[in-house]
């Protein structure tokens, strides 16, 4: 079993800058994956940002502002987000996939990108 905490999320200004990490803990050989989500009101879910094995990837959306990392000895993940934009506004979430490729969630945390 694998937790996931997340924290980070707020209200900030467009044009802001906010930082969301991801802390796993539990039973697990090692981490293959970790990514963000989001969720805004009335839409599916969808692939903020990925890091897999020193590789990362990026919504179009997101690109330029956003940057993902990992830090393998404390099993965290981090999202830089800058130069937010209203249309950011959503709910995080971390997704963990470990060796085995079980797949885990956090919670969620909130972002709200208003003036």
């Amino acid at each position: 079993q694998v937790q996931l905490v997340e924290s980070g999320g707020g209200l900030v200004q467009p044009g802001g800058s906010l930082r969301l990490s991801c802390a796993a803990s539990g039973r697990f050989f090692s981490i293959y994956a970790m990514d963000w989500y989001r969720q805004a009101p009335g839409k599916q879910r969808e692939l903020v940002a990925t890091a897999t094995n020193g590789t990362t990837a990026y919504a179009d959306s997101v690109k330029g502002r956003f940057t993902i990392s990992r830090d393998n000895a404390k099993n965290t993940v981090y999202l830089q987000m800058n130069s937010l934009k209203p249309e950011d506004t959503a709910v995080y979430y971390c997704n963990c996939i470990i060796s085995t490729m079980q797949s885990y969630w956090g919670q969620g945390t909130q972002v709200t990108v208003s003036s």
